[in-house]
């Protein structure tokens, strides 16, 4: 039995909406502290290092300090790969500069060369005032082009993100 178009389309329109994807789990707290170590030289690069949750929103926002003074601030984000979700982690310094992408989670089975150093090393220093377009400012990578332009439009959001809240006072 065919329908026309017309009845096929208010049969779909009243039909129960897709539920939707699952949100990521949580980046594993090891990861994170590993990257902030990394970053920011906690646990062994010279030690003192203070972090502090800050929510904004529904964004935990990592303050990173030693003694009295700012290092930066950091938070983990998810972006959708081809089919999973590249959990990931941007981390800015005091002047709204970007220190580091750290790719936490990768669970494509493809293009996870996004995870390795000389091709987040192109993000460093880039600020929110940057355009960070695929193409330009940032090279894409045969075979991970998707995780290439989500992670890049997860890291320009995220970056715009902390830069707006640090300049408005938000996150301190």
């Amino acid at each position: 039995m065919t329908l026309p178009l017309a009845a096929a389309l208010v049969l779909a329109l009243q039909a129960p909406p897709a539920p939707p994807a699952p949100p990521a789990p949580p980046a594993p707290p090891a990861k994170v502290a590993a990257s902030i170590a990394r970053l920011f030289g906690g646990e062994g690069g010279g030690g003192g290092v203070r972090v502090d949750t800050l929510r904004v929103d529904t964004v935990r926002v990592l303050r990173i300090s030693r003694a009295d003074s700012l290092l930066g601030f950091a938070a983990v984000g998810n972006v959708l790969g081809k089919d999973q979700p590249i959990t990931f982690l941007v981390a800015i310094d005091p002047a709204d500069r970007l220190k580091d992408v750290d790719i936490l989670v990768y669970r494509e089975p493809y293009g996870g060369e996004v995870a390795y150093e000389p091709w987040r090393r192109q993000f460093r220093g880039k600020s929110a005032s940057d355009s960070l377009r695929v193409g330009r400012e940032i090279r894409s990578v045969s075979g991970a082009t998707i995780s290439v332009h989500a992670v890049t439009l997860g890291v320009r959001r995220m970056l715009a993100d902390l830069t707006a809240w640090h300049r408005s006072g938000v996150i301190r």
